[in-house]
């Protein structure tokens, strides 16, 4: 494959990702690491992306679609539901894992006054929890990446690799009967890690996820224990992810 088709696939994965690592990039193009960084180097030149360290990251996205505050208007009242619902599941003296997803986000709220240690790789989580003293806040290392309010990259992977936790709560782009994938292959690698840490997951996703694969397969339905959901979702969903082991709450909007 020629430079420029390599380039100009990357600026294409960029477009829908707005970041990525150089080991992403490296699978999608079926190429060393080292030809990815000339590329990226040259892409960089061109005012097209940024490096980071382990990746790059577009210098103009094409719209707010995904940006956090954007995100945490969406189904506004079924995600603080959810979040009342999942922060009943904590227990004093817990140690959790909260991912950078907005119902995520809205879960924290609700784990202000209870004894907790949280590892995270989300900047408002972070800035939020910072207010009390009941929660002691460990924050992964990593990329900001300002629009999602999130640390991505080698170092945030390599965080969550080498703990332990009670739990992790954690978000989703989608959720089928294949499996759960996210709208970001940028945060696949992190979340990966973070199952891997967790000796229990929870899963907090609103009712217009389910049936509606996103851009990058995560993990398979059995490395989920519990998922939190609001009332609206489908029924037959809900009973065909039981009948899978996997205990599921429909959370009501009060």
């Amino acid at each position: 494959m020629l430079a420029e088709e390599r380039q100009k696939r990357i600026e294409e994965y960029l477009l829908k990702t707005e970041f990525a690592s150089l080991d992403e990039l490296s699978e999608q193009l079926d190429v060393s690491v080292s030809t990815v960084r000339r590329d990226l180097a040259a892409l960089e030149i061109r005012g097209i992306l940024r490096r980071t360290h382990g990746g790059a990251r577009l210098t103009q996205p094409k719209s707010d679609e995904f940006a956090f505050n954007v995100r945490d208007s969406h189904e506004f009242e079924e995600k603080e539901a959810i979040a009342k619902a999942c922060a009943e599941l904590v227990l004093p003296n817990q140690t959790v894992i909260m991912d950078a997803g907005t119902t995520v986000f809205h879960v924290a709220r609700y784990l202000e006054s209870k004894s907790l240690q949280v590892f995270t790789n989300s900047l408002p989580i972070a800035n939020l929890l910072s207010a009390t003293n009941r929660v002691e806040t460990v924050v992964s290392g990593g990329v900001i990446y300002p629009r999602l309010g999130v640390l991505v990259g080698p170092l945030a992977v390599a965080a969550f690799s080498k703990i332990r936790s009670d739990l992790a709560i954690m978000g989703a782009g989608g959720l089928s009967m294949e499996g759960i994938s996210n709208s970001h292959g940028l945060l696949i690698e992190i979340q990966r890690a973070m199952l891997g840490a967790a000796r229990k997951v929870i899963l907090c996703l609103d009712h217009t996820k389910f049936g509606r694969p996103s851009l990058s397969p995560l993990c398979d339905l059995d490395a989920i224990h519990v998922i939190v959901t609001d009332d609206q979702a489908p029924g037959d969903m809900v009973e065909a992810l039981r009948g899978r082991g996997i205990e599921v709450i429909l959370a009501g909007r009060s």
